[in-house]
């Protein structure tokens, strides 16, 4: 089921780069914005709860699904971007097997423990 899961969130990572290949963008410019949602982790400093919240606020795919579908209704080239690159960081974070954190510590997610 692991492996299925990550076919899965594979294909949509593919789907992210698609549906960015239809912004008039940079083709750089994916790979450079891919990590940047991974600064939610700050959170990280203040504990491990706080931490947590803020990981899963900013790699929820359904966030950016809301602000890319925001971006193409106002057409906002802006907020398509910063969806694509919400939900293809998350998408990509799921296949290697970085999940949803739970309070307790970074490497408890739902997917498992990372490193196992």
């Amino acid at each position: 089921m692991k492996n299925l899961l990550k076919l899965e969130d594979a294909a949509e990572w593919i789907f992210s780069i698609f549906l960015f290949s239809k912004l008039e963008y940079a083709w750089w410019l994916y790979p450079t914005l891919i990590l940047l949602p991974d600064l939610s982790m700050l959170g990280y400093m203040v504990n491990s709860r706080v931490g947590a919240a803020a990981y899963n606020f900013v790699h929820h795919k359904g966030l950016g699904i809301v602000i890319g579908s925001a971006g193409f209704m106002l057409a906002s080239q802006p907020l398509m971007l910063a969806g694509v690159i919400l939900f293809g960081h998350s998408c990509m974070d799921r296949v290697f097997g970085y999940g949803l954190k739970y309070g307790d510590d970074f490497k408890h997610t739902h997917l498992g423990k990372i490193g196992n």
